[in-house]
C-alpha cells in the first residue's frame, strides 16, 4: 500500500537551544523513518521564534540541516507583537499558547490577544494550545476576527464536541489529535510515570473514546506533538519536563487503527497528508510517497529510533503495519526502516 508523503503539523525539534534533546538532522531523520516528508516545528525554543530575525536564522538552519522539508512556526508574545506583520509574510503559521506549557510563550490578557490577532495580517492558520475553557476563547476569536483557528492536541470530550458544534455553525476552525491521546489514557499515565507525562495530560477513557468517535468527522489532522526529552531529564527527581517523542510511532499506530477497523486507509491519508497540506497551504512534493506493509505484525520498536532521546511510551506495543520505503522527490530516503545517507551525530 502506498501513501502520499505525510505531513506532521506539530513537532518540537528543539533547535535552537535544546540540541541535546533533538536537532534538525536527527529530528528530520526520525520524521523520514516515520513516513513524514514535511514537518512544522514549534517556536518555543531558546531563543523563542518571536522576532523575524530569530525566525529567519532558525529557518535557514532548518533548510540547510534537515533531511526532509521543515518549516518553523512564528510564536506570539506580548513583547513582540510589532514583529507579527513581517512574520506573517514568511512563517507558515502562528502559534499562541493560551495554557501553561513547557516554555516562555504563554499569552495572557484580552488586550494582548487582540493585538496578536490584528498583527497576524494574513490568512495563514493561527494555532492554539488551548485546553478546557480556553477552547471557548479560541472559538470566540474565530467568530470575532473571522480567521482560521487551528486547535492543537485536542484531548477531552467536551473540547471536541464544542469544536464539532462550532463547525456545524460554519466557524473557520480545524483541530488535530495526537496518537498518545488516541492510544493511551490516564491508566497508562500511572504505569508510565514521567515517561507518560505530557501536555495536555492523558485523559479518562471516556475522553479517549470521544476522540475515536470524531476521528472520521470533526478531527482534521493527526499530529505527533513530537516533544523529546532525555532519559536523565525525564528521571530527574526534582521534576521532569512534559512531552513524549512521536514521529516514528505515529504512522505505525494509525496503521494499526486501520487494521482494527477504526478508520479506513483513505481516511488515514486525509488525516496525515491531504488535510494538513491543504489547511496549512504547504507546497506539494512531486514524486514523493510512502510504501507500507499493512499486514506486518511486530513489536514497537523493532527498527532503530532516530530521535536523540532514544525512548518511546509505545515501546513493547504490538502493532500491525510497517513502513517499508519512503521516496522523497524521486530519491529513495528510507529502506526497510533505515534512513539512507544518514550518519549518527
Amino acid at each position: 500500500m502506498n501513501l502520499p508523503g505525510l505531513v506532521d503539523v506539530h513537532v518540537h525539534l528543539r533547535s535552537p537551544g535544546g540540541e541535546h534533546k533533538e536537532d534538525f538532522r536527527t529530528g528530520s531523520a526520525a520524521a523520514l523513518a516515520g513516513g513524514f516528508t514535511t514537518v512544522l516545528a514549534m517556536p518555543n525554543t531558546q531563543p523563542p521564534l518571536v522576532s523575524y530575525d530569530n525566525w529567519r536564522v532558525a529557518q535557514t538552519q532548518a533548510a540547510s540541516q534537515s533531511l526532509c522539508d521543515v518549516f518553523l512556526y512564528a510564536g506570539a508574545c506580548a513583547e513582540h507583537i510589532d514583529q507579527l506583520p513581517l512574520l506573517s509574510a514568511h512563517a507558515p503559521a502562528l502559534k499562541i499558547y493560551l495554557d501553561q506549557t513547557y516554555g516562555p510563550l504563554r499569552v495572557r490578557g484580552l488586550e494582548t490577544l487582540a493585538g496578536v490577532m490584528s498583527g497576524w495580517t494574513c490568512e495563514k492558520p493561527i494555532c492554539l494550545h488551548a485546553e478546557g475553557e480556553s477552547v471557548a476563547v479560541g472559538l470566540a476569536l474565530a467568530a470575532v476576527y473571522g480567521k482560521h483557528i487551528h486547535f492543537c492536541h485536542i484531548s477531552r470530550r467536551a473540547e471536541v464536541e464544542l469544536i464539532a458544534r462550532a463547525k456545524e455553525r460554519g466557524l473557520p476552525v480545524s483541530c488535530e489529535v495526537t496518537p498518545h491521546h488516541l492510544f493511551l489514557n490516564e491508566t497508562d499515565a500511572a504505569r508510565l510515570g514521567a515517561y507518560g507525562d505530557m501536555r495536555p495530560t492523558l485523559a479518562a477513557p471516556d475522553d479517549q473514546a470521544a476522540l475515536w468517535e470524531h476521528i472520521n468527522s470533526t478531527i482534521d489532522c493527526v499530529a505527533s506533538d513530537h516533544a523529546p526529552h532525555t532519559r536523565a531529564e525525564k528521571e530527574n527527581p526534582q521534576g521532569s519536563p512534559p512531552g513524549v517523542p512521536g514521529l516514528e510511532s505515529t504512522l505505525p499506530l494509525m496503521l494499526t487503527a486501520v487494521a482494527q477497523g477504526r478508520l479506513s486507509a483513505a481516511r488515514l491519508s486525509e488525516l496525515l497528508a491531504v488535510n494538513p497540506r491543504r489547511l496549512f497551504n504547504l507546497p506539494e512534493q512531486p514524486d514523493t510517497w510512502v510504501e507500507v506493509d499493512p499486514e506486518a505484525e511486530y513489536v514497537f520498536p523493532e527498527h532503530p529510533l532516530y530521535t536523540k532521546c532514544g525512548w518511546s511510551p509505545f515501546a513493547g506495543m504490538r502493532l500491525t503495519g510497517r513502513i517499508t520505503r519512503v521516496v522523497l522527490r524521486g530519491q529513495e530516503a528510507v529502506r526497510a526502516g533505515i534512513v539512507l545517507n544518514y550518519q549518527n551525530p
